[in-house]
């Protein structure tokens, strides 16, 4: 008799098991896990875009340099703002409002830098018609737009994992299991200077 209340037991036991694994996995087991890799990825491909960016900036500058010496202060800002932005290293997977802060105003500077770079290059027509100058306009203009869609991507992933967080029934899962916390968002606390893209005209 206790043989079988024990196998009994154990059988039970089994099927609360399977039955709350099967619970979890329903209120974010899985749903979170998988919402913070999304994260950490759109993030990665944040950065990467503006590291594109910045590996086009010293090319760009010589360019004009060799047809606008005169504005000398205007590309020493440019390479002051690209040496800045470089500098200033988040790891996706831990993003503290601090570090996306300063990330944001570095890549906010170099986004204003640039945008006075491309104003001073219209008033010097053989430099605009400058097939290499004209080929980083182009490459410049294209990564501006992926900058953009990795953020609208960022900004999506990042609404999806906080919801999971902080929302019921996946917010309990999350207080149990996980103990992440809501993750800074770009934004509302985005700076003046990274809200103007630089301007690319042709």
């Amino acid at each position: 008799m206790g043989f079988r209340m024990s196998l009994y037991s154990k059988v039970l036991s089994g099927l609360v098991a399977v039955f709350v694994a099967a619970g979890l996995t329903g209120c974010g087991l899985q749903s979170i896990p998988m919402a913070k890799n999304d994260v950490d990825a759109t993030m990665a491909e944040v950065m990467n875009q503006y590291k594109r960016r910045s590996d086009l900036v010293p090319n760009l500058v010589e360019t004009v340099k060799g047809y606008a010496k005169q504005e000398n202060s205007t590309l020493v800002a440019v390479t002051e703002a690209r040496a800045k932005a470089t500098s200033v290293n988040i790891d996706p997977s831990k993003v503290s409002p601090e570090d996306l802060a300063k990330f944001s105003q570095a890549q906010g500077q170099l986004s204003q830098a640039l945008g006075r770079l491309m104003m001073v290059t219209e008033n010097y027509p053989d430099l605009k018609s400058n097939a290499n100058f004209r080929d980083l306009q182009a490459q410049l203009e294209g990564t501006e737009n992926r900058i953009t869609i990795a953020r609208q991507r960022y900004i999506e992933s990042i609404k999806g994992f906080n919801n999971l967080v902080t929302v019921f029934p996946t917010s309990l899962t999350n207080t149990l299991m996980f103990k992440h916390q809501p993750m800074p968002q770009f934004g509302a606390d985005m700076t003046e200077e990274e809200k103007k893209a630089p301007a690319v005209k042709f």
